[in-house]
């Protein structure tokens, strides 16, 4: 499961992972200004999770590298690479990174692309969304060795 910009309101968030059967990890690409910890027991399996903009004084790390069944996975809030103009640098850098697999929040709009050999992805905001029809998103992925990733946009 793949969630960003919940900025302290976790009731969609409760909601959905009370609802999803089997998660596996749970990916929180920022803003979850000092609830990391409450994130982290809610999903109950492990979590990676970045920091955003708005999480101040946060230990978290601004981006994450690992790899998920044979893919290279490049997560962060995106505010460094200015997503908000545009997926340009982000898709370089993870590009550069040997990254299969690009995911990034900030925007609180969901997107994917898949462009030059990177996946880049965006889940929305489950709690502030900001796209067209304002509906809370978050995105679940499969994903098996040696097999493209499938990506679902979800609505809360």
């Amino acid at each position: 499961m793949i969630v960003s910009d919940t900025h302290g309101s976790h009731r969609n968030l409760e909601k959905v992972i009370e609802r999803t059967e089997g998660i596996d990890l749970l990916i929180h690409l920022g803003d979850t200004e000092g609830k990391e910890d409450y994130i982290e027991a809610l999903a109950g399996c492990p979590s990676y999770i970045v920091s955003g903009n708005n999480d101040f004084f946060s230990d978290l790390p601004r981006e994450k590298e690992f790899m998920l069944e044979g893919k290279r996975v490049f997560i962060t809030h995106g505010h460094p690479y200015y997503v908000s103009m545009g997926e340009e640098r982000l898709r370089k850098a993870a590009k550069k990174r040997g990254a299969d697999i690009a995911m990034y929040g900030h925007t609180h709009k969901p997107s994917l692309s898949v462009e030059d050999g990177v996946m880049v992805l965006n889940p929305g905001s489950i709690a502030y969304p900001r796209q067209a029809g304002r509906k809370a998103t978050y995105m679940v992925m499969e994903i098996e060795e040696g097999k493209d990733a499938d990506v679902r946009l979800m609505y809360v």
